[in-house]
């Protein structure tokens, strides 16, 4: 389960140069705006970028020091608030995260603990059963696990576990009112 901090970088997803249309339609003075996902509690906000040459998946600093391409986090959003654009491309920002931070998910194979009596941690990934929850357990007892391959290698059940990670993520982000949170924060 996560604890709640700051994002220190976000995933660009969607950059609108012109701000979202209800501000347009309501004669503000638009302000452009980017749509990001965070590298680390998958938080979905809105940027007010300082540059014009944002591109989609590019990672942008937004901590509390000097930012180079963010002037500043507008506001945290909802899925709902996403644009079109950006809800396509959330997929493909989250595989890359957790590609890019493999460890950080082999180490939720190694060490995903019960929740309950009859709930574990790896239950709440999509496809994973009783039996396959034992098969996974019996499997990091001998060695824990080194990589997304060593995973699909040991256990032939699951070709791809980096996307039963995504899958939760987006379940996650996508359910205001899901339960229990691995991977994000509310």
């Amino acid at each position: 389960m996560r604890s709640d901090k700051k994002e220190l970088y976000a995933v660009v997803i969607d950059f609108l140069p012109r701000g979202r249309i209800e501000a347009i339609r309501q004669q503000y003075k638009p302000e452009p705006l980017v749509q990001g996902v965070g590298k680390d509690q998958f938080k979905l906000l809105e940027l007010v970028p300082k540059v014009s040459d944002i591109q989609l998946h590019d990672v942008v600093y937004i901590g509390d020091r000097e930012r180079d391409k963010i002037e500043r986090v507008k506001r945290r959003i909802g899925y709902e608030d996403l644009t079109q654009t950006a809800k396509m491309e959330l997929p493909f920002a989250i595989e890359a995260i957790v590609k890019e931070e493999e460890q950080r998910f082999v180490d939720f194979y190694n060490s995903a603990v019960p929740i309950s009596i009859k709930l574990h941690m790896l239950h709440l990934l999509p496809g994973i059963g009783k039996k396959l929850l034992q098969e996974i357990l019996d499997e990091r007892t001998k060695k824990p696990f080194e990589s997304f391959e060593d995973i699909s290698t040991r256990i032939k059940a699951i070709p791809h576990p980096e996307q039963m990670i995504v899958k939760r993520i987006l379940e996650e982000i996508e359910d205001p009112e899901i339960k229990y949170r691995l991977f994000t924060s509310k």
